[in-house]
């Protein structure tokens, strides 16, 4: 008897999973799906972790760096126009340099002078800090806490230890930008590499055109972005020292300068500026003074961060509310006062390497407010 083996239709074989699909079992020991997405997602928070500490490590380096690339992204049309206008590419990209340098020095000079006004203006009111200081004990020890802590929360009012704490976040700010040598020198290696961008995103954008893309979109984002709220800022502070002259407030040039610098601030920058005038304005106006500042300050920035600002840069940014305040605290923890002034641009930077240089991440751009304006047929 012949006997014949019987054939197996190939349909019929056991299909073999995916590598993905593989799940895991008591026997084979295979990594699931779940578990790797588990141990992926540790690995970037452990990665993210790591980068956050060298960052703050070397934030005496990155700021002055970062803060050479967006004023080189700023600036890069204007050097592109003078160019255009047929001035020479050296003479063009060494006056856009020149041009910032002076601006920086300027803002550096101006932000000492407001600091010096600042000190010899704390001590003339001394005895109306001390008779808010006797009024807060007062009101702390009524709500039952102990005299050490009040004596805690007191002893910080004192106009020389105020002087000393604003020195010292003026002097952070004051010390990264008068490292000079560095702003200047990779501003000037970054101007003489921009002429060669284009050539280089021409080659990358066959193989890598999204990363191409996001990185177009973050210059844009940028641009309009500190372009903007640097002239809004400027109008801002212009207004506000107006309004503090005609309301005799002392230091009016001082807390305009500080209402300039508090624009950069999202969300916050608003509530640090207008304490001082308040401070001061009731030192020698009453509560009459400071309800007219309380006015003032909130007309101005309602018109110039919720009407004005949103118009000119328009969807650049996307991000949410949300988002934007929580990025301005961790900045400001990572790289100190600085990243607070820099956490929009740090913000995007890291949107588009994680999000938008990946299309398999856009799920994501809704989640932290890139709403799309476009509306589907």
């Amino acid at each position: 008897m012949v006997w014949r083996r019987k054939r197996i239709r190939s349909d019929s074989a056991p299909a073999v999973a995916a590598p993905h699909e593989i799940l895991s079992t008591p026997r084979g020991g295979e990594v699931s799906a779940p578990s790797y997405r588990s141990a992926a997602i540790l690995a970037g928070l452990g990665g993210a972790t790591v980068t956050v500490f060298g960052i703050s490590a070397i934030q005496g380096f990155f700021a002055p760096v970062f803060l050479a690339l967006v004023l080189t992204i700023c600036v890069h049309p204007l050097r592109l126009k003078l160019e255009r206008h047929g001035i020479p590419q050296g003479v063009a990209t060494g006056t856009v340099i020149a041009a910032v340098f002076t601006l920086l020095a300027a803002f550096v000079v101006a932000l000492v002078m407001a600091f010096a006004q600042f000190a010899a203006l704390l001590p003339q009111y001394a005895s109306q800090i001390e008779e808010i200081g006797q009024s807060i004990a007062t009101m702390l020890a009524a709500i039952g806490l102990d005299q050490q802590q009040i004596q805690a929360v007191v002893s910080n009012l004192d106009p020389g230890r105020i002087v000393a704490v604003i020195g010292g976040v003026l002097g952070s700010v004051t010390g990264m930008t008068f490292a000079l040598v560095i702003i200047l020198t990779t501003l000037i290696l970054m101007a003489m590499d921009a002429t060669a961008i284009p050539m280089v995103f021409s080659k990358l954008t066959p193989d890598h055109s999204a990363m191409v893309e996001a990185l177009q979109s973050f210059a844009i984002g940028v641009r309009k972005y500190l372009v903007a709220t640097t002239g809004l800022g400027i109008a801002q502070g212009v207004l506000n020292w107006l309004a503090l002259l005609l309301l005799s407030v002392p230091g009016a040039f001082l807390w305009g300068l500080l209402a300039f610098l508090c624009s950069f601030i999202p969300n916050i920058g608003y509530f640090i500026a207008i304490v001082p005038p308040l401070v001061f304005g009731f030192f020698v106006g009453g509560w009459g003074t400071v309800v007219a500042v309380v006015v003032i300050y909130g007309v101005i920035n309602l018109v110039v961060q919720s009407i004005v600002q949103p118009r000119i840069v328009g969807n650049a940014v996307a991000l949410s509310q949300t988002v934007t305040f929580v990025s301005v605290l961790f900045w400001a923890v990572v790289i100190g006062p600085i990243g607070a002034i820099l956490a929009v641009p740090l913000t995007l930077l890291v949107r588009t390497v994680l999000i938008d240089s990946d299309p398999a991440a856009q799920w994501w751009r809704p989640i932290i407010g890139g709403f799309s304006q476009k509306r589907d047929p």
